[in-house]
């Protein structure tokens, strides 16, 4: 994407990492009906592949993020691209009092090295076309340390915090960075989630937020409204207070 043009514009080539559930399906769905042609990654290729059938240009690119040398040969497959959108995930409920560690060494991976990992093989090339935009889906539990987080909450926070070292490192180069945090989303996982959850959203719902966003070029972008604001605003509060509040 050339220096000057118009961000706003969905169609083009996008790379959707974590295409296959939730959220990143959706966005897969409302890019597809904005006429983008899709390579749809994840690490089910049947859910992938359905995808795949249902849309008018998608192809099904399986991949593991944490899979160093096949991200370098998925990467080389795609080659150029107008957009990339890094919402791989994984999430379990998890207190300090009855740590997992495997399991919040695995949430860890996916969130933020599954990230450093993708970026790492497609941010050169990147920058030598001078040309692209990268779209991050972080999460409102990364603006401060929540109960019952551990692993998940600290993974969203880097991602959130590498969104703006790519920001700000890219500034004088034509690639647009952006990024998105939900709140909680309906998906098989928050559904794991055994406390009530504030303005929980349908995948649908999350993807047109993330639609909006894309097509207004913000940076950052928190939903849904008023309970991102409470995140926001928390970042200034006094700890023991934003966290007596939870």
């Amino acid at each position: 994407m050339p220096k000057g043009s118009n961000h706003a514009s969905l169609k083009g080539r996008w790379w959707i990492i974590g295409a296959s559930e939730g959220l990143g399906r959706e966005l897969a769905r409302k890019l597809d009906a904005e006429g983008a042609e899709l390579i749809l990654s994840a690490r089910s290729e049947d859910r992938l592949n359905e995808l795949a059938q249902e849309l008018r240009a998608a192809q099904a690119l399986p991949l593991d993020v944490l899979d160093g040398e096949k991200i370098e040969d998925a990467a080389a497959a795609v080659g150029a691209f107008d957009g990339l959108i890094y919402c791989a995930g994984a999430y379990s409920p998890m207190k300090a009092t009855e740590w997992d560690r495997a399991a919040g060494v695995t949430i860890a991976q996916v969130n933020f090295v599954g990230a450093m990992q993708v970026f790492g093989a497609v941010v050169p090339g990147m920058v030598k076309r001078d040309s692209g935009r990268i779209m991050l889906i972080g999460s409102l539990s990364g603006f401060r340390g929540l109960p019952g987080a551990i692993g998940y909450g600290a993974s969203k926070a880097a991602l959130m915090h590498l969104a703006e070292n790519l920001r700000i490192d890219l500034r004088d180069t034509a690639i647009k960075v952006q990024l998105a945090n939900p709140g909680f989303i309906d998906t098989r996982l928050t559904r794991q989630n055994d406390f009530k959850m504030p303005q929980l959203m349908q995948p649908d719902e999350a993807a047109e937020h993330v639609m909006k966003a894309l097509r207004s070029g913000r940076f950052s972008t928190s939903f849904p409204r008023p309970f991102a604001w409470l995140f926001q605003a928390g970042r200034y509060l006094p700890l023991r207070l934003f966290q007596a509040l939870f």
